[in-house]
Order: structure tokens, then sequence, then C-alpha cells
């Protein structure tokens, strides 16, 4: 992803997948599917069904990366 087309939106997790996947609600409507990042990773921050998260994609939406747990 260039930095250029990276966008950031908020939703809520609705379902867990396997290997740390999660199906996203986002604030505007879509659904998504995103992974955990490397740091959330590696501090063991645990994201649960219905928290409240940071998404960052690129301009298409399909896919994401969760970077922060509201």
């Amino acid at each position: 992803m260039l930095e250029e087309n990276i966008i950031k939106v908020q939703g809520t997790v609705t379902e867990a997948l396997p290997n740390t996947t999660f199906r996203i609600n986002l604030d505007d409507g879509r659904v998504m599917i995103a992974y955990l990042s490397g740091k959330m990773r590696k501090f063991r921050i645990k994201v649960l069904i219905g928290d409240k998260v940071e998404v960052v994609t690129d301009v298409s939406g399909e896919k994401g990366r969760i970077t922060k747990r509201l």
C-alpha cells in the first residue's frame, strides 16, 4: 500500500475468523475482512467481538489491517 492510497476507518468487530482475522462492520455500513497488525500480535493485544477498532485499508476497501483498539 502506498502512503497516498491509505485510508483510516473505524468499525466494530462482528466475527472472529481463523488466523487472527476478523469481519468488521465499518461505520459507513460496509463490511470488510481485516487482520491484526504485527505490533498488536507482538504485544498480545486482544480483540474481541464488539470492540471498536481502527482499520488501515487501501482505496478498494476489501481487506485491511487493524492498527488500534479503541
